[in-house]
């Protein structure tokens, strides 16, 4: 299966919040996943971002 990149745009309706917050946690915290830069564009992998929700759910359930 082929790895799959979005956009800080599709990032962020898959977080419900801001552009801005994604870039926010790119810098910030140590677990949001980095983005990588394709020709000119920047895109988070999506397998990445399924895990980091995951573990954010779980975290969730365990508290």
């Amino acid at each position: 299966m082929a790895t799959t990149y979005s956009p800080v745009t599709v990032v962020a309706e898959r977080l419900h919040c801001h552009s801005a917050t994604v870039w926010r946690k790119a810098k910030t915290e140590r677990d949001f996943p980095k983005p990588i830069r394709i020709g000119g564009m920047t895109r988070w992998s999506d397998a990445e971002i399924d895990a980091y929700l995951a573990k954010a759910e779980a975290a969730r359930e365990a508290a």
